[in-house]
């Protein structure tokens, strides 16, 4: 079991000031993996204030220096992947392989940041023959980092690392339903950096909170729910901190009329099963033209049938449990209301016996808009459909949502996809394709989803400040 009782705060283990403790139990088995503190006010203000003191001199350091030393934390990280993938799968249940995925794929963000961070640059504007304007990009201080346990070491690493090359001091709250990885790697990030430049504080809302609202705070960068979210948007807006905030999705699947339905059930299954549907950019919803749609279905279920359901450590599984049994009972709410209200259950939609929080991959037809499913993130293993007469009401009804993270379309029909692309409420649109995308993509959100660049070269964008500086020569004589 590991037992982190203190916080990493100014370079070394500092007690927490807060009483309680949180438990981090193995979903697949309820097996106790480790306690956290929960933090309290005492303990944000120690992080924030080991931040400040480190802060001046870090946004000092020569960039190619600090992006060296994301480089060489990057290889620390490398060299201990393994345990963090299985730290990562014992206390959030993503299979080893997945996580390992993961992982590797946070330490090519920090790599990825280290080359970028030299590179970030600003502007120069002559506005005269003597004059010059120079648009100069400037460490914003001190940066809270909120991440979320769905992918917890990929999404923390990348957050981490821009901020540290762009010359921001961090505070890292991991969440508390997975703060064992995060503690690892910011302990091993740690090993290369001056005292202070990285801090974490555990626990719930109350460390979160006193974090968010430190009057010495200069950037909130969070994943998560829509709910924190607009309590940490309404929080800067009084303090004058700059919240950058990707939030919930309830992404689109649109299986157009002309495409083969085998294929498309793939897609589907891939986009609505990976991580029990754990991801930010799952598929939540899928609406089917009525041509496809029995073949769709049928195969679909198929798909469904072919995930073997386990303990993230076992080489055969290919679908973990939910995250714990709070979010289980969430996503069995949502299916169970959609089955009262007329939906179908074709596939999965009960809950196992025995331990941990395991949750079939199931399958709804039948489904409506009204219907919690269809409008509220799932966030599991849950892929609701809904059947189409035309690729018109499959546009218009996708973009009945609050929500817009991202959205797919599967379709042969090139009009069809530009139309896509041009209407869909979504930051990022795919098109024949559930994942994927270039090297150093990046999109913002819509609505409800957030705001703001949260990964990609912008990033760097994002948790810097630009100062315009106006130039010209003394009088002359």
């Amino acid at each position: 079991m590991t037992d982190v009782s203190s916080l990493l705060v100014g370079g070394a283990a500092v007690p927490s000031a807060g009483v309680g403790r949180i438990e981090v139990r193995d979903p697949a088995t309820d097996e106790l993996v480790g306690v956290v503190p929960a933090g309290d006010p005492a303990d944000a203000d120690a992080g924030v204030t080991a931040a400040v003191k480190a802060a001046g001199e870090w946004a000092r350091t020569a960039p190619a220096e600090r992006a060296a030393i994301v480089k060489a934390a990057a290889g620390r990280v490398r060299a201990r992947l393994e345990e963090l993938a299985v730290l990562q799968t014992r206390e959030g249940g993503k299979p080893i392989d997945q996580s390992r995925g993961g992982v590797d794929a946070g330490i090519g963000a920090m790599e990825q940041y280290a080359e970028l961070g030299p590179l970030h640059r600003g502007r120069s504007l002559q506005g005269g023959w003597g004059s010059v304007d120079l648009m100069i990009p400037e460490p914003r201080g001190v940066a809270v980092v909120l991440t979320p346990w769905n992918d917890p070491v990929a999404i923390s690493a990348q957050l981490i690392a821009a901020n540290l090359v762009a010359g921001n001091a961090v505070v890292f709250k991991p969440s508390e339903r997975t703060p064992l990885s995060g503690q690892l790697l910011a302990e091993i990030v740690a090993e290369e950096l001056p005292p202070g430049v990285l801090n974490v504080v555990h626990g719930d809302e109350r460390a979160g909170r006193p974090l968010v609202t430190h009057p010495d705070v200069d950037l909130v960068c969070h994943v998560g729910s829509v709910a924190t979210g607009r309590e940490i948007a309404k929080v800067c807006a009084g303090t004058g901190a700059k919240a950058l905030l990707e939030l919930g999705g309830k992404d689109p699947l649109i299986v157009d009329a002309d495409v083969d339905a085998s294929w498309a059930a793939a897609q589907a299954a891939s986009g609505a099963f990976a991580n029990a549907g754990q991801i930010c950019t799952s598929v939540e919803r899928i609406y089917v033209h009525e041509s496809v749609a029995p073949a769709f279905v049928d195969a679909l279920v198929v798909e469904a049938g072919r995930l073997v359901v386990g303990h993230g450590l076992d080489m055969t599984t290919t679908m973990g449990p939910l995250v714990d049994r709070a979010q289980r009972d969430v996503v069995h709410a949502h299916v169970a209301a959609a089955m009262a209200d007329g939906a179908r259950n074709v596939a999965g939609g009960e809950v196992p016996e025995g331990p941990g929080a395991f949750y079939p991959p199931t399958v709804l037809t039948g489904c409506t808009d009204d219907m919690a499913v269809m409008r509220e993130e799932t966030f599991g293993p849950v892929a609701a459909i809904a059947v189409v007469s035309s690729y018109d009401e499959a546009l218009r009804r996708a973009n009945v949502s609050r929500y817009g993270l991202a959205a797919t379309v599967l379709t042969a029909d090139m009009g069809h996809a530009q139309r896509a692309w041009r209407e869909l409420r979504a930051g990022t649109v795919k098109i024949n394709a559930v994942w994927g995308g270039a090297p150093g993509g990046a999109a913002e959100p819509y609505g409800a989803s957030g705001t703001g660049f949260g990964y990609g070269p912008e990033l760097l964008d994002e948790v810097t400040r630009t100062k315009v500086v106006h130039l010209e020569p003394p009088p002359a004589g």
